[in-house]
């Protein structure tokens, strides 16, 4: 890949490395944290494969223009393009400003823009000000949408207006099956679809077929959730967000899956529940008794699982972990490990190729009986 602006941009980290020699090193470093020879390694395109991007506006009279931090982080730096980001997000990026620019109810205190895409080429662009929008900023923004032929949404202290409407529609291709979404401005979505589809994959492929039940936590839309399904008899499928378990709950029905149960409820309210401590009104619709767990899988925060989660998942006799940080994957392994797990698979997945940043998957076994 090349850009007008390694060396400089504090985007790229790993600016000065070909995707080969930059792969090479952050694989080289999980193997050596994780004592592990062989690992599977799941690649990304070496350019253009990040499908969400947010940029700063910097003002200089008259003019906009995007804006990065430095990788110094002295100021901010100019920029005119991004070659990291999705070829949708790419071509649109300087027609937006060009359009933005002589219109001054769309110009003025506009503080930075959100890009939202998918491999199904939509497009939602989000535009954050410093100002209070109003009707007449939505009438200019309803004909910007229309002109560029992208959706649109305006944020500014307590408001959101949204000109078209606040998602888009992905389909991911997972062993030569299509999964459908919609993806939401506000929902965490991963990056990198291509990555994401093969890392749904390797799981999926990984797992073989079960006669039991999943139980997920951080189900978050249903990005796993949806594919794992067909590889048991019923899931369910947890998450503390109110907007996550909607959008899951609409994407099971895009797809007409009809084994899984979303449900809105922390790890610590599910072992209450499981262990009949406490009922919640939440689960007034799903019986619990119906469910045989021999799998639980969990893609939690930065910050790893906390100590009750731990404890709660150690009677699966099953766990995938996906984990966006390794040290915290590393710390909660080694107290896994000490509980008679072993680990069967591995795999790390390059969602931020540029970045000392690698994703990691792992699937442990244990001999434990099963939760129910």
């Amino acid at each position: 890949m090349t850009c007008d602006y390694f060396g400089v941009c504090g985007s790229c980290t790993l600016f000065d490395k070909s995707y080969e020699e930059q792969l090479t090193l952050k694989v080289d470093k999980v193997k050596e944290e994780f004592e592990l020879d062989d690992i599977d390694i799941i690649t990304s395109k070496s350019s253009h494969f990040r499908d969400r991007a947010e940029f700063r506006i910097y003002h200089d009279g008259d003019k906009i223009s995007y804006a990065m931090n430095t990788l110094e982080k002295r100021g901010l730096l100019q920029i005119q393009s991004c070659s990291i980001v999705n070829q949708t997000i790419a071509d649109m990026m300087q027609n937006l400003i060009e359009e933005i620019a002589p219109i001054p109810i769309l110009k003025e205190r506009i503080f930075a823009v959100e890009f939202l895409s998918s491999n199904t080429k939509e497009l939602l662009v989000t535009l954050i000000y410093h100002k209070k929008i109003d009707t007449i900023w939505e009438d200019e923004a309803k004909k910007l949408a229309s002109k560029l032929k992208i959706d649109l949404i305006g944020r500014s202290r307590g408001i959101k207006k949204i000109v078209t409407k606040e998602y888009i529609n992905e389909t991911l291709t997972i062993l030569e099956k299509k999964y459908h979404y919609r993806l939401y401005d506000t929902g965490f979505t991963q990056p990198n679809s291509g990555v994401n589809e093969k890392m749904i994959g390797w799981v999926k492929d990984k797992i073989g077929k079960s006669d039991r039940d999943l139980l997920e936590l951080y189900c978050g839309h249903g990005n796993f959730t949806l594919p794992l399904s067909s590889k048991f008899r019923q899931v369910l499928a947890t998450e503390i967000s109110k907007r996550s378990i909607k959008s899951a709950k609409e994407n099971c029905e895009l797809n007409n899956i009809e084994n899984i149960d979303f449900v809105r409820l922390s790890s610590e309210e599910l072992t209450e529940a499981l262990n009949k401590k406490r009922e919640f009104n939440r689960l007034k619709d799903i019986d619990l008794d119906k469910f045989s767990f021999c799998t639980v899988f969990v893609d939690p925060p930065r910050a790893g699982l906390d100590a009750k989660s731990l404890d709660f998942i150690k009677k699966f006799e099953r766990i995938i972990y996906i984990s966006c940080n390794p040290q915290t994957l590393k710390r909660d392994l080694t107290i896994l490990k000490k509980s008679r797990y072993k680990i069967t698979e591995f795999a790390v997945f390059d969602q931020f190729s540029y970045t000392e940043h690698l994703e990691c998957g792992v699937i442990l076994s244990g001999s434990v009986a099963g939760y129910l």
